[in-house]
């Protein structure tokens, strides 16, 4: 597809023209093994000294505009990215993952730069749709991402940076009642999925209890 028939096909939300660009959602799973660390962006993880233990994991997988304001706290890799938002090229180019997932519903939103970026996934609509009717809300892209995991291969997933928005997120200023997303839904749901799948950790397991 070319940058004329992509802008067609997202003006028109032609999502199986879309899919054409990207990875089959299998292809995706299949590279989602090993150890895991699927880092969020909640503002609490800069008060740690977790960044070592995260980029010892096989896969280092970040989200949206994967801040990273220090080594110490926060690694460096960046092996997977998964968006809600645009990025420019050069900010892609700084990430350099090897898989990019876009996570929106908004395909609008979704550019040429990154759609033609080397390892794009569109994984499918009903994922989201599914998501959000269990959580009677928008799901954040952090939880879109461990519900994909969790028919993932992976070995062993630590989630580093989610703490469902307690200490705000480093990505903007907004409060939870400013977003419109259901963050006692949602940690309700990763505290049933961590009860049934023994793959899952929390490197901050009061979180769930908060």
């Amino acid at each position: 597809m070319n940058r004329l028939g992509f802008y067609v096909a997202r003006t028109l939300r032609n999502e199986a023209a879309l899919a054409t660009l990207g990875l089959p959602l299998a292809a995706v799973l299949n590279q989602l093994h090993g150890n895991i660390a699927l880092v969020g962006n909640a503002q609490s993880l800069s008060a740690t000294a977790q960044g070592g233990a995260i980029d010892a994991a096989d896969l280092v997988i970040r989200l949206n505009r994967a801040p990273m304001p220090d080594a110490l706290s926060h690694g460096t890799r960046t092996d997977v990215l998964a968006c809600a938002t645009s990025l420019n090229a050069a900010h892609l180019h700084q990430l350099n993952p090897k898989l990019l997932l876009w996570m929106s519903p908004k395909r609008k939103r979704l550019s040429w730069a990154m759609a033609t970026q080397k390892g794009f996934a569109l994984p499918p609509l009903d994922t989201y749709q599914r998501l959000k009717a269990h959580l009677n809300a928008p799901p954040t892209t952090g939880l879109m991402m461990i519900d994909l995991l969790a028919g993932s291969p992976a070995t062993k997933i630590t989630l580093y940076g989610f703490d469902f928005f307690a200490s705000l997120s480093l990505s903007g200023r907004r409060t939870a009642a400013q977003v419109p997303h259901n963050f006692q839904a949602e940690r309700a749901f990763v505290s049933a999925l961590f009860a049934r799948d023994q793959r899952f950790c929390l490197a901050n397991p009061s979180a769930l209890a908060e």
